[in-house]
């Protein structure tokens, strides 16, 4: 067959310029199909990047050789580090992004990509046969490839949704892709309705600024990427603020609560558990008196301020109400109004472990068609798409993250394992290593895979490999060098960690005393190799934590026994006597790959793991 791309990409959100990035840098003649190239990368909600668990994906995907982590450092608005008062495993950053500087940088990229060709145009049909896809179709144009990644985002048969009215478009006034689903479910595809939403975008200088609670951001070494070294200061970031929801707002939503499109009936789509509307957090926590809400600016360029946690599908006039009920909003001029957007996905218990649909070969998905929400998990599955595409087509072996490894890997596990109704948000809950998976050490995790892929440069890998090598001296110093009880280093000890200091410890065991640091001791030896501020970070948590990260290596390495532990391919599930109803028809839609992955799959329960383990070894002893 003539092919006229590797692999054409379907959508230019997060999820697809990852994508189509990953497939050009490994070489991959790439087509990138999108609906309109000024809206590349869009922010239709928060331009914000990363917060709880998203930080550490996109450290993560910096780690792979990805770049959203390079260009949210290029233009980040403010930044900061999460959770400081918690442990390393749920710490994680969170940058403002300029909504107009954002898309800007990613399309610079673009442009620049070599092997990357971009073209506007809306995709209503794919061409394939019973068994694979090789291509798409453009009105009456046929453009054949080898894969097809499709990152449809929140366009697919979307519906905007404001108090009883309903309209046919996409987010950000855009317009909705048409007819490509209607093909996906005509090909055996099971598609799913979701729901999400945004919240009013407010005027700037409408805003009392005086009775708001200001929100800055942080100082020193925060950057996404590993290969950044920027030190960030206070005053070269913009301000947000906080105000909350009073007695008058809940009011005023309750007694409107039959004109949401919600609460109304509009609605036929699941939304978000996790980021829910303010009429949603009104009825389910009726108990609490207020709700937080974020002002944040949108850009440097517009007048417009994000109100974060106030998405509602109420009418315009309630709307109005609702944002001048609010602390220093009281005159508050709406630029854009709130909507809740419905849109199709595919049920993601219909991918493989590589993004790949099961039913149809060389047709991969990635981002909130595959059931998710968020910039972050979008961008990471659409890294995965496209390293798995491009590997295939390459022919070698796939990538597949496992859930000690990254969350990414987490995510698409839960995905095809577990599906879902919602659109999935990454948690640190979600992870059962979280200790494993923190924000510091995603290049120790993941560098390599990047390096062998060939997606991360010779250079970087040797300034990674030298930062480790640094790290792990140093480590073996500090664990090496005993502290005497007399001398000049002796004497700091007692004056700023421990006045009653008597020696004999090692700096190792000093550095684990709860409120020291290593920025503390680094000075008590003059044999430490130069580490940057990650660094230092990660040989800190190593040793302040180890007894609990080498816990979590031996569980993580008995649970891979069970990940080694290979399921023949072909079983008939519906007939294996011993397996729960549930089980069976569980085991014949994911068909699962390893005993690992059967286990977690859901409504699977101990007893039918244990016939499957009897079924594979009555087959081998046959």
């Amino acid at each position: 067959m003539r092919y006229d791309y590797d692999i054409i990409v379907v959508g230019g959100g997060h999820a697809g310029m990852e994508a189509s990035f990953a497939s050009a840098h490994l070489g991959l003649n790439t087509l990138l199909i999108t609906l309109n190239f000024k809206k590349i990368s869009n922010m239709p909600c928060n331009p914000s990047i990363g917060g709880s668990a998203k930080g550490i994906v996109v450290r993560e995907i910096d780690a792979l050789g990805g770049m959203m982590g390079i260009m949210a450092d290029e233009g980040a608005l403010q930044i900061k580090l999460l959770n400081t008062g918690k442990g390393p495993g749920v710490q994680c950053l969170r940058a403002q992004e300029d909504k107009i500087n954002y898309p800007l940088i990613v399309q610079k990229h673009a442009l620049n990509t070599k092997n990357l060709t971009i073209k506007e145009g809306m995709v209503t049909d794919l061409l394939h046969d019973d068994k694979k896809v090789f291509g798409v179709k453009v009105g009456t144009e046929e453009i054949y490839s080898k894969a097809v990644i499709l990152t449809t985002g929140t366009y697919m048969e979307s519906q905007i949704l404001v108090g009883h009215t309903s309209k046919e478009a996409g987010p950000d006034g855009e317009k909705a892709s048409k007819g490509l689903s209607p093909k996906l479910k005509e090909m055996g595809i099971k598609i799913l309705r979701l729901k999400t939403g945004t919240p009013q975008r407010i005027a700037r200088d409408s805003i009392n600024f005086d009775v708001l609670e200001p929100q800055y951001g942080m100082e020193g070494d925060l950057n996404f990427s590993f290969d950044h070294d920027k030190k960030w200061t206070i005053d070269e970031q913009v301000l947000c603020h906080l105000t909350y929801t009073n007695e008058k707002t809940h009011k005023i939503i309750r007694e409107h609560l039959h004109d949401s499109a919600m609460y109304g009936g509009m609605v036929t789509g699941v939304g978000p558990r996790y980021c829910p509307s303010i009429e949603d957090k009104i009825v389910r926590f009726a108990d609490k008196e207020r709700h937080q809400l974020f002002i944040e600016p949108e850009s440097l360029y517009t007048n417009s301020m994000y109100l974060q946690g106030f998405s509602t599908s109420m009418p315009e006039e309630v709307q109005e109400k609702m944002v001048h009920s609010l602390k220093g909003l009281e005159n508050a001029k709406i630029l854009k109004y709130a909507y809740a957007i419905e849109y199709d996905a595919i049920y993601p218990t219909q991918f493989d472990p590589t993004l790949m649909v099961k039913k149809y070969e060389n047709l991969y998905c990635a981002g909130q068609i595959c059931g998710t929400s968020g910039y972050e998990e979008a961008a990471a599955l659409g890294l995965m798409a496209g390293i798995n595409a491009s590997l295939k087509i390459l022919n070698k072996e796939p990538l597949i993250l496992k859930r000690d490894e990254a969350y990414i890997g987490v995510m698409i596990d839960d995905l095809i394992n577990k599906g879902t109704k919602e659109p999935y948000r990454l948690l640190s809950s979600r992870a059962e290593y979280r200790l494993l998976l923190r924000h510091d050490n995603a290049d120790l995790r993941l560098r390599k895979y990047g390096y062998d892929i060939g997606l991360v440069s010779q250079e970087k890998y040797d300034n990674f490999l030298l930062k480790k090598e640094n790290i792990l001296k140093n480590k073996e110093i500090l664990e090496k060098t005993i502290l005497s009880s007399k001398g000049e280093v002796a004497d700091r000890i007692r004056a700023s960690i421990d006045a009653d200091f008597k020696g004999g410890i090692s700096l190792a065991s000093l550095l684990k005393r709860p409120g020291v640091y290593y920025k503390d001791i680094e000075s008590f030896t003059d044999k430490l190799l130069p580490l940057n501020d990650n660094g230092k970070q990660q040989l800190e948590v190593m040793i302040k934590y180890e007894g609990y990260i080498q816990k979590e290596i031996k569980e993580a390495e008995r649970m891979r026994k069970l990940e080694e532990m290979k399921i023949p391919r072909g079983i008939d599930y519906l007939h294996m006597d011993g397996l729960a109803l549930e089980a069976r028809e569980k085991f014949n839609e994911i068909d699962p790959l390893t005993i690992g992955q059967a286990s977690r799959i859901s409504g699977v329960n101990p007893s039918d793991i244990a016939t499957l383990l009897l079924y594979i070894r009555k087959d081998k002893n046959d």
